[in-house]
């Protein structure tokens, strides 16, 4: 792999091989007319870590929806291991192993954990048992509290529950919408050595974030949005120390996260 930091080639630091999940220039929006994504293209490798980066308003959180087939897209194309999957249904794609956690309203509040986790296996309900062993590997927690209702729990423990609900079907691509948000900084480490982990563990991951820096730091490459369209994209590290990135993005980015902690964080 390159350390490149491109902002002409859209996957600039890819490893060689087909990717296992591929975006490719696809113009999505909500409203008809109306624009998000204007052009965006991802490739996610087997076994990556991918950031998504950008300044509020960039069309992160569009692409990780158009992705996961709940965004239409307008043109373009989505493949998976070379099987197109443009505007599928999100159970079918649930069912073809890909895992969604989005940013909120994320959890089952009035569900204690263990009914959560029962959900994110309701197309294959005898998984059960042989998938909630696996997630407690990963999320003690939950095991020792699964007759907990999740709205009791606090915004870092609602995550643990979301992202072990999008594990339970094995996925081999998730994709996680902002997961530190609203988190206290501990909270926020947490989360991210958490992904980490289970990207270790053989999970591809695609992750939008507000807290750049951090996700620059775990990612094997990243992509910068801007206005709906790729600015730069290259290895984590690489974008982290290049000054034109620096000066067009993180600082802004870092400005809005300080932001959004003077607010108050939930633990």
């Amino acid at each position: 792999m390159t350390t490149t930091v491109s902002a002409t080639d859209p996957h600039a630091g890819a490893p060689a091989g087909e990717p296992l999940l591929l975006a490719d220039d696809l113009v999505a929006g909500y409203l008809p007319g109306v624009d998000i994504l204007r052009g965006c293209s991802l490739a996610l490798h087997p076994g990556e870590l991918v950031g998504i980066i950008g300044p509020n308003g960039a069309g992160k959180s569009t692409l990780l929806k158009a992705l996961f087939g709940l965004v239409h897209v307008r043109s373009g194309s989505v493949t998976l291991a070379g099987e197109a999957i443009t505007n599928r249904r999100a159970d079918a794609l649930v069912r073809r192993g890909v895992g969604f956690v989005p940013q909120n309203n994320n959890v089952f509040p009035t569900l204690t954990i263990e009914e959560n986790l029962q959900m994110g296996v309701f197309q294959a309900p005898r998984r059960f048992t042989e998938r909630f062993e696996r997630i407690v590997e990963i999320f003690p927690t939950l095991g020792e509290r699964r007759k907990q209702r999740a709205g009791s729990l606090s915004g870092g423990e609602r995550q643990m529950v979301a992202m072990g609900r999008a594990l339970m079907m094995d996925p081999q691509v998730l994709l996680l919408d902002e997961p530190s948000a609203g988190l206290s900084p501990v909270r926020q480490d947490e989360t991210f050595l958490r992904t980490r982990k289970i990207n270790r563990a053989g999970v591809s991951i695609v992750i939008v974030e507000q807290n750049a820096r951090r996700c620059l730091q775990i990612c094997d490459r990243a992509y910068v949005l801007d206005q709906g369209t790729n600015a730069y994209s290259g290895r984590g590290r690489g974008l982290m120390d290049d000054p034109k990135v620096v000066e067009l993005y993180l600082g802004t980015l870092a400005a809005d996260v300080d932001r959004a902690g003077a607010e108050g964080a939930g633990a």
